[in-house]
């Protein structure tokens, strides 16, 4: 009989370890998915004079809503370190070099956007959640991204700009396209959000 209880009890150990495993591989694969499409939204782009129209903004969302905060800031790191090592996968090619390009700060900013995001929503498939925490989300990149690109514009490449100059080449005329971006995500993420639950 003690045999018997303690054959249960690995069983049930090994079930439970087996089960965090998956779904942590679960996990990681599906950060990485998100550091290609990432990568994949920065090359569907219309280019502007200092930035570009880009669906990256939905992916970082996207992952955010769908993957929680851990592995959706983590989908970003990936895209970014993979960018600094050489893989041409930022907007403008890749590199070392690339943090001194206007909108690199942008690309930093994804990951804590992607972490916030993912902790507004909480894995909840509330509509007006997701696009209260895509708002926030988007807030943050503009808060990291803009300062940034200020300071190599001007500190950098002593463009000399002011800052309704700078707002003009990096939020301004985007706004309308993340609106849009925000409103696929709340729409795509609210339908795929249970489905995830239920694949878990």
């Amino acid at each position: 009989m003690y045999s018997i209880v303690n054959s249960l009890k690995r069983r049930l150990v090994y079930n439970m370890t087996a089960t965090a495993f998956h779904a942590k591989t679960r996990m990681l694969l599906q950060s990485a998915l998100f550091a290609a499409l990432t990568a994949i939204g920065a090359f569907l782009k219309i280019p502007a004079p200092w930035s570009s129209f880009t669906l990256q903004v939905f992916f970082v969302c996207m992952a955010g809503v769908l993957l929680g905060p851990k592995y959706g800031a983590l989908s970003q790191l990936v895209y970014i370190a993979l960018g600094l090592v050489g893989l041409p996968i930022f907007t403008a090619g890749g590199g070392l070099g690339y943090v001194f390009q206007p909108t690199f700060g942008f690309l930093l900013s994804y990951i804590p956007a992607a972490f916030v995001i993912g902790l507004i929503t909480g894995g909840s498939a509330s509509r007006r959640r997701i696009a209260l925490a895509c708002v926030a989300g988007l807030a943050v990149i503009y808060l990291v991204g803009l300062p940034y690109m200020g300071l190599i514009l001007n500190v950098y490449l002593g463009k000399g700009m002011d800052v309704m100059a700078i707002l003009w080449a990096g939020m301004l005329p985007f706004l309308p396209w993340d609106a849009v971006k925000i409103a696929a995500t709340v729409v795509l993420a609210g339908a795929l959000v249970p489905r995830m639950k239920e694949m878990k």
